[in-house]
């Protein structure tokens, strides 16, 4: 028996919009965007673009072909990006709002997912209403959460997840304002919101690990899972970079980095995985035209192997997708190795190196075996 512990994790998540119109039970089209009113547009540009989509589609549509890859893994953390809510209360002077229809909730169950996090500039969307109803749906569906609460104190603490008799995952969710969260999203003592940090500074990252140094026990591996940044663009700020390195060096074992819309650098620092931007992975932004030359058309399945009795990385195993019509599907060879390339670009700082494999997978190693 494999004794290594495999975590599944990716970057955003939004089953909301146009995506949740095709799911069995759409919910209230009606949107406050500035250009688009109603999320049946969404899917009509991406009927544009590669074709109809038969609705409505089954629970498990979505996911496609990644959905043996993701069913194999131990344990499966997403970032989900969309409030899962009936509100109509939408956070006024904000631009995008995404909701799903909570009876689609099968969506994530049928995918085996096991935790989300939740620090990210979408999960108030729909007002502290939306937030309560996203916290009930999950919690009724068995889906571990993190990084949002009905109090700062819900929203700083950990997911517990058990790894099928391989010990514990604890994953701690937290969000920058870098991201695009408001100040006035942050949970307080009585307030319902989001873990926010505030600051990428050295003493907010001795402050946070030592908190999640705290609730970690023998054998635990501790996930920091960070919405930082902009949408687009491949820089890595140094105060990530210098955040993450602490984190690690204070015992966190994956830094499990998204808000990019594309891939982004990782980095092998001491053994651990630093993921700075994994990229979408399910949106519903087909036939939307801007940034091509960013593929956020592909998406990356993240499977991080490690060893729960030393924490250190084993492999780094990653699976390009593409999504067409709402649907992840395995990425063509020529993109898989577009997205090698990319990747060893812009690792190249970290003397971190991404390998090609024969199942038209990538892989990355740890520095020892580099």
């Amino acid at each position: 028996m494999d004794q290594h512990l495999c975590l599944f994790v990716c970057g955003d998540v939004m089953t909301g919009r146009g995506i949740d119109q095709i799911l069995p039970h759409p919910g209230d089209p009606r949107l406050y965007e500035p250009y688009v009113h109603d999320a049946r547009d969404y899917l009509r540009l991406a009927h544009a673009a590669h074709g109809p989509i038969q609705r409505p589609v089954a629970e498990d549509y979505i996911w496609g072909e990644a959905l043996e890859e993701v069913g194999a893994a131990d344990v499966r953390i997403i970032n989900l990006e969309t409030d899962i809510t009936t509100s109509g209360s939408y956070w006024p002077g904000k631009e995008v709002h995404y909701r799903m229809n909570p009876q689609n909730i099968g969506c994530l169950t049928a995918a085996g997912i096991d935790c989300c996090a939740l620090a990210n500039n979408h999960v108030l969307d729909w007002g502290y209403e939306g937030l309560a109803e996203t916290l009930a749906a999950l919690d009724q569906a068995g889906i571990k959460h993190a990084g949002a609460g009905r109090n700062m104190e819900e929203a700083g603490s950990p997911a517990v997840l058990d790894a099928a008799g391989k010990g514990r995952v604890l994953v701690f969710s937290f969000g920058s304002v870098t991201s695009g969260i408001p100040f006035q999203w942050a949970a307080g003592r009585n307030r319902p919101g989001v873990n926010l940090l505030e600051d990428l500074s050295d003493q907010t990252g001795r402050r946070v690990a030592a908190k999640m140094h705290e609730a970690k026990g023998s054998g635990d591996l501790v996930v920091a899972s960070i919405h930082w940044g902009g949408n687009w663009g491949y820089e890595v700020p140094e105060a990530q970079v210098r955040f993450a390195h602490r984190l690690i060096e204070e015992g966190v074992d994956l830094v499990h980095g998204h808000s990019s819309h594309h891939v982004k650098a990782l980095e092998v620092y001491r053994d651990r995985p630093i993921l700075y931007g994994c990229g979408d992975l399910l949106t519903d932004y087909e036939g939307i035209r801007g940034h091509e030359a960013y593929r956020g058309d592909l998406g990356i399945l993240y499977f991080v192997r490690m060893d729960p009795s030393q924490g250190g990385l084993i492999e780094l195993r990653l699976v390009p997708m593409q999504i067409r019509r709402f649907q992840l599907r395995q990425a063509a060879p020529a993109d898989v190795q577009w997205v090698q390339r990319t990747l060893n670009r812009e690792a190249e700082r970290f003397d971190t190196t991404v390998f090609l494999n024969l199942d038209n997978s990538l892989s990355v190693h740890p520095q020892s075996e580099v």
